[in-house]
């Protein structure tokens, strides 16, 4: 068995342009419709729209890697960075920060070069101790393998699979030049497609000691980002695929293991960004439901606390929302939350659920907007 790697003519990807061209071109129009919907609902939907996708991109991509994110903290240093006002913003630890910076430099720098440096930078940014877990790795540059060959591996020790081994370190500076001037360079190809080729070509070479998959997922933002001539993200890619691992996995070993025909992979790669664009009407449809909301209480007078919590609902709260938790959130007293709850049960906005006692939990009213 050869890797994809190994064959004489690699990086020279080829494919089935007659199989791609209708599924290309559909991506294509549901893409320029997608972008037309969100940014007609003016600046501040748009942005908040903006602020939901890049949150979610941010968490599954790291989600992807087993590292789990404090989505508050996602959430508030993006808004801080795009200079958005959401209030009560949260204090972030470097990990986040560093994923946040590296999403927003791919997307927001989307027509800049791709260099060394630059990926380098992001590098650094992801692993700001120095470590992947509790491993020490080289921050900053390429790997070095001096602990053996980059293999991608499952399974337990001593009965592992290995489902992908990287090129030889002594090949990366040359394989990263290749990749670099291609991905730089105007070699006529659409810029979707180029997205996908993008994301397979650098996940197999595998630069890093770790985050290869993290840094591959932006880079593949990043040309989508120039197909659209827009650093606006309203997709989650990333969000997609986490929702498809499995078939994830299983079409880039297949490919990684196979010749350099990708149009396989080019299709998965098509199929998972439509896919895509149905979870985007999903964040749609919430920020278009949280803005009707203050529309038809416009006349209500709400206090910090309340309007924090409602936010929160709308923006993704999770688990139960109880007394005791509008209190830790608010920094209040029990009493002052469950005054802050009944006023908002008795106005229609609030629903007690099923249960009571300790269990009492509250919910939004769901036909709010039917009013």
């Amino acid at each position: 068995m050869k890797y994809i790697y190994e064959h004489k003519k690699w990086p020279e990807l080829y494919w089935d342009q007659e199989r791609l061209t209708g599924p290309l071109a559909n991506i294509r129009h549901r893409q320029g419709r997608l972008i037309g919907r969100m940014e007609g609902l003016g600046f501040k939907l748009c942005t908040e729209a903006v602020l939901k996708t890049l949150s979610e991109e941010v968490i599954k991509s790291s989600e992807l890697e087993g590292e789990r994110l404090d989505p508050k903290q996602v959430r508030s240093s993006l808004a801080r960075r795009l200079g958005m006002d959401i209030g009560g913003l949260t204090t972030a630890d470097r990990n986040v920060e560093g994923v946040v910076q590296m999403m927003l430099d791919a997307t927001q720098n989307f027509s800049l070069p791709l260099t060394n440096e630059r990926l380098f930078g992001w590098h650094s940014a992801l692993f700001p101790t120095g470590r992947s877990g509790m491993s020490k790795i080289r921050v900053g540059n390429w790997r070095s393998d001096t602990q053996g060959p980059m293999q991608v591996v499952s399974g337990p020790i001593g009965r592992q699979r290995v489902h992908f081994e990287a090129p030889q370190v002594s090949r990366l500076n040359g394989e990263m030049r290749l990749f670099l001037a291609w991905f730089n360079g105007k070699k006529p190809i659409d810029p979707v497609l180029k997205a996908g080729l993008a994301h397979l070509w650098f996940v197999t070479i595998h630069p890093f000691d770790d985050g290869n998959g993290r840094i591959a997922r932006a880079i593949a933002d990043m040309a989508l980002a120039r197909s659209e001539n827009s650093s606006q993200r309203f997709y989650s890619m990333s969000a997609q695929i986490c929702l498809e691992r499995k078939a994830y996995y299983t079409i880039l070993e297949f490919t990684q293991k196979g010749g350099l025909d990708v149009t396989p992979w080019l299709e998965w790669f098509l199929e998972c960004l439509g896919r895509a664009f149905q979870g985007a009407e999903i964040t749609l449809a919430s920020v278009l439901k949280k803005a009707r909301f203050w529309e038809i209480y416009s006349g209500k007078k709400f206090n910090d606390r309340q309007r924090k919590i409602i936010n929160l609902i709308f923006d993704g709260f999770e688990g139960k929302l109880t007394s005791s938790k509008w209190a830790v959130l608010t920094k209040c007293s029990q009493d002052t939350a469950s005054r802050d709850i009944d006023d908002l049960v008795k106005s229609g906005i609030l629903t007690k659920n099923i249960g009571g006692g300790r269990s009492t939990s509250y919910s939004l009213v769901e036909d709010f907007y039917e009013r």
